[in-house]
């Protein structure tokens, strides 16, 4: 063999590692600048969320509503179960979340004595969130609320603010 086919050779496979260096490199880039440069799928998703009839809430009957919500964590969305307690008066429907503003327990409605009652620490809530008694700090925090014909939608909840409190 002579040197001119010996760099030949040399060459040629240079190139073949050069390229498939190359379509590796950017087998692994694209999809990393389609992660960082396209927005995600989800995020026209305006945030409100399906949670029931409102035909099936009494006039001043709290009622606990269960209703699966999307949730979006990058490009990864998930249903997860959740729950409002739904106030309808005469005026607007109130939705309030389900967590004790004291140190976010579970809280139920006593019907009997027509209140909210957080068992764990013994805070009381009126029918319209205000504290009644007990360590909780503030009202109960809102849902966002709006009724399309016979649908509730719940958006984003809203804290309340210390000010507003009993």
């Amino acid at each position: 063999m002579n040197e001119e086919q010996l760099m030949t050779r040399r060459t040629f496979y240079q190139r073949i590692i050069y390229g498939l260096t190359s379509l590796i490199t950017v087998a692994l880039a694209l999809p990393a600048v389609g992660y960082l440069l396209v927005p995600s799928r989800n995020r026209k998703d305006s945030g409100w969320t399906e949670a029931g009839d409102v035909t099936t809430l009494r006039l001043g009957e709290p009622k606990k509503l269960v209703f699966h919500k999307k949730r979006v964590d990058g490009w990864k969305t998930s249903t997860e179960r959740a729950t409002a307690w739904v106030v309808k008066t005469d005026e607007e429907v109130i939705a309030f979340a389900p967590q004790c503003t004291h140190l976010g327990c579970g809280y139920n409605w006593v019907g009997e004595k027509k209140h909210f009652l957080c068992p764990c620490h013994g805070s009381i809530f009126s029918i319209d969130g205000q504290v009644v008694g007990g360590p909780a700090p503030r009202p109960l925090d809102r849902y966002e609320v709006r009724v399309e014909g016979e649908r509730l939608w719940l958006g984003a909840v809203t804290s309340s603010s210390e000010e507003t409190a009993v």
